[in-house]
């Protein structure tokens, strides 16, 4: 019968090789959040400390557990101060949404996006929402946005240059869940889909309401 610390080196060894498993997808995961694969490398080492610690007879899919674990972290590091001072962030990372490709990190997916949208709506405008999201998430070309927007294609990268630098600044405004749930639907829609055309019109939408009410003059 194997001794308490020899169970105890086994179980180790197996939590080490689960995780070691799990690691570049778990990088990929923080990378994308975060933007910086020096912040990454931090989540990483607190997930190690958690994961070492956590009562592992209950995790039934450890790589399910550990991608979970990780975004919750990266997430807790983005909406930190120090990452609202120092990081640049990017929270569409270039990278159009597919939950579909892992059912099993489908939430966690989506609530990565969900605070990355909640980031776009305290921090952006509609005009730059709009630009920023067409041109990093989709791709669009500079006139393409100008066009859409009404703007010209030193305006549209304009706008997105400001978008940027305002995602890594204080937020300006309080955003209401039923206008994240929105925000959210229509992106994961036209990702999903391919349509974005009805992306497109929800974001002219909102750039015309916010122009209606006045808020233009203080887009800058």
């Amino acid at each position: 019968m194997p001794s308490k610390s020899a169970a105890h080196s086994e179980d180790l060894r197996e939590a080490e090789a689960a995780f070691h498993e799990a690691r570049g997808h778990m990088y990929g995961i923080a990378c994308r959040i975060l933007g910086s694969g020096s912040e990454a490398d931090d989540v990483l080492q607190e997930a190690w400390i958690r994961w070492q610690t956590y009562d592992r007879s209950a995790v039934k899919k450890p790589h399910a557990f550990l991608a979970t674990t990780v975004t919750r972290l990266a997430i807790n590091v983005l909406q930190s101060a120090r990452a609202r001072r120092e990081t640049s962030v990017d929270p569409w990372l270039l990278e159009q949404v597919d939950t579909m490709s892992d059912p099993a990190l489908g939430p966690v997916k989506r609530e990565a996006l969900e605070a990355a949208v909640l980031m776009l709506m305290e921090r952006l405008t509609p005009a730059q929402r709009a630009a920023y999201v067409l041109r990093v998430a989709f791709d669009y070309p500079y006139g393409q946005i100008a066009e859409i927007l009404g703007q010209s294609p030193a305006g549209a990268r304009q706008l997105v240059s400001r978008a940027r630098k305002h995602l890594a600044a204080e937020k300006r405004a309080t955003a209401t869940t039923a206008d994240c749930h929105r925000y959210l639907t229509a992106f994961v829609e036209a990702s999903h889909t391919g349509h974005v055309a009805v992306l497109e019109k929800f974001l002219t939408q909102e750039v015309v309401s916010h122009s209606d009410s006045g808020g233009a003059a203080k887009a800058a």
